[in-house]
């Protein structure tokens, strides 16, 4: 469930907040393989799973750039702002990939706020979102989501 906050001048005070994880989704080859024909890339690794057999990880492994769309997902499981007319979503910052995601992992989303400020009428958060690997030490994305919120 997520985190919520009545309004996003309820944001300002919450730096250093952890945000409830986002429920668990399985990176399968069918997903992988629709990732690949959206975005065109269809390097071995990811798609052939005869040749990623014989590969580094001996199997086919996720796109980051999937791995790290699945932070569009997650998310609005971990929080939640309410009391806006619009929000935008500025960019992100410190995109790392520190490990690969083995076909027929689950991933899911742990969030924290770290850095909130008024910005030209609106309120600006940062949440840093790792994404997790059932049952890994390492994650395979760590990224610092840019919101921001212009209030009602």
């Amino acid at each position: 469930m997520a985190t919520v906050f009545s309004s996003p001048h309820k944001l300002l005070s919450s730096v250093g907040t952890v945000l409830d994880n986002s429920e668990w989704v399985e990176i399968t080859q069918d997903r992988i393989q629709m990732f690949a024909d959206a975005t065109g890339d269809h390097q071995w690794i990811h798609v052939d799973p005869v040749r990623a057999k014989e590969g580094p990880f001996s199997a086919c492994i996720a796109h980051g750039y999937l791995s790290l769309s699945l932070v569009n997902l997650f998310l609005p499981q971990m929080i939640e702002v309410q009391a806006f007319t619009h929000a935008v979503n500025v960019g992100m910052d410190r995109t790392r990939f520190p490990s690969a995601v083995v076909v027929n992992s689950k991933l899911r989303g742990t969030g924290e706020i770290v850095s909130v400020e008024e910005i030209k009428g609106a309120i600006q958060s940062i949440v840093r979102v790792t994404v997790e690997i059932e049952g890994a030490d390492r994650p395979a994305v760590v990224v610092d989501t840019i919101s921001r919120y212009f209030p009602e």
